[in-house]
């Protein structure tokens, strides 16, 4: 006989459940009481949830060893994993120290003496690791291939910015390791899609070749990711949409306190989402940047809704508002219908067969631009959807943003 667990009301997102050996019990992250992603423990014997653990960040990942005696808990403190091991039926923590690094996709090995997952980090490419839980000892399994040392790539500082609103937002900041003392250097603010989603400090290619080249890369997470709280989570929900710009705007005046940052060569870049931030900044705050890269980005959610795959639409709506309820305030956080106040150079890349957010919100942009006389190029690749995914076409494309940016900001 079936019966449901979990009823409840809202939004409520339900992890996977691991059993105890004897099943008489099984854990299950959610957040149905609170803010962030809880430890919950399901008794067959009692027919109610407790809940064991509740960390002030999201739960990431849950682990039960084959035998019962080891619980792996892995929470997300803003964007860094952290692993701990305990005993599940008394929830004490255990002495086992995991390496440094982002920490996923855990599992034991069949006898229970050694914990398996897969670690990297900002400088380092992601290989499967175990350790050994009686001596704690912990070795690399794989080894991927990486062309940089990491000792050459860069870490990134956590900060923090108040917002218009006094809302404190987190932004990683990577900056160039050969940078010279009194040297104001460019800044390219790499804006996440989503919008529930979150930068996270792990390897990103085309963020430390940047910093390589003398950039300073800030990836914020702005209101209406993930990862700080239902709340923070919903901050930039339909008629709220812009106030997710103004953060983009925030950011930059607390960019301007610092004093290795060139506050007049500033670029926004961003795909999908993190494309529409793009093309709002530049339309809505004209003033404010020097150029933007925009990735297969939404410019008229109106149309996108309309045009977008019908699977998604439902799920899009639920965000951004839906044609039927929220058209004018669809309309007035479009770009494009501000798309005459652009006045930065403008990059675009599409992809030809992109289900998500179709070829016409680039041409659109593109097409108004060019009517107006401004500085903008379109990229169009034919065998691509949403986004790059193919390596021939990334090895094509970035190049071609870098000589895009080194025009702008007129660097030799």
């Amino acid at each position: 006989m079936e019966k449901i667990l979990t009823e409840h009301e809202g939004d409520v997102f339900h992890g996977t459940p691991r059993w105890l050996s004897d099943e008489s019990a099984f854990f299950l992250a959610s957040d149905e009481r609170g803010e962030f992603m809880e430890l919950a423990q399901y008794s067959l014997a009692e027919k109610k949830f407790e809940y064991v653990l509740t960390p002030k960040w999201d739960i990431d990942g849950v682990a039960l060893d084959k035998a019962g005696k080891y619980l792996a808990i892995t929470i997300n403190e803003e964007g860094y994993h952290k692993t701990t091991l305990y005993n599940p039926n008394t929830l004490e923590k255990l002495d086992l120290k995991f390496p440094s690094g982002q920490i996923s996709g855990i599992n034991f090995s069949e006898d229970s003496t050694k914990i398996i997952f897969t670690l990297g980090d900002s400088t380092k490419t992601v290989d499967v690791w175990s350790i050994d839980i009686a001596s704690g000892k912990s070795k690399q399994l794989t080894n991927s291939p990486q062309g940089v040392p990491s000792d050459e790539l860069v870490k990134p500082e956590l900060i923090r910015f108040d917002s218009f609103d006094g809302l404190s937002v987190p932004a990683f900041v990577y900056q160039p390791k050969n940078k010279k003392k009194g040297e104001r250097l460019p800044v390219i603010i790499n804006i996440h899609g989503g919008p529930e989603s979150q930068y996270q400090p792990n390897l990103a290619l085309l963020t430390q070749y940047f910093v390589h080249a003398g950039y300073v890369v800030v990836a914020p997470n702005v209101r209406g990711s993930s990862g700080y709280g239902k709340t923070y989570l919903s901050l930039d929900n339909v008629e709220k949409r812009l106030d997710s710009v103004k953060d983009i705007v925030s950011l930059r005046e607390h960019l301007s306190t610092l004093s290795y940052i060139d506050i007049d060569r500033i670029a926004l870049m961003g795909g999908s989402y993190g494309g529409f931030m793009v093309l709002a900044g530049l339309a809505f705050y004209p003033k404010l940047w020097a150029a933007g890269v925009d990735i297969v980005g939404i410019v008229n959610f109106v149309s996108f809704l309309e045009n977008t795959a019908p699977y998604r639409r439902a799920l899009r709506e639920a965000e951004y508002g839906s044609l039927e309820k929220n058209l004018e305030v669809l309309k007035e956080i479009s770009p494009i219908n501000s798309i005459d106040n652009i006045e930065a150079p403008l990059f675009v890349i599409h992809g030809a067969n992109d289900p998500r957010v179709p070829l016409s919100e680039a041409e659109q942009v593109v097409s108004r631009l060019k009517e107006l006389g401004r500085d903008v190029e379109l990229l169009v690749y034919p065998d691509e959807g949403h986004g790059l995914a193919k390596l021939k076409n990334r090895v094509d494309a970035y190049p071609k943003v870098s000589n895009f940016l080194l025009r702008v900001f007129k660097i030799n």
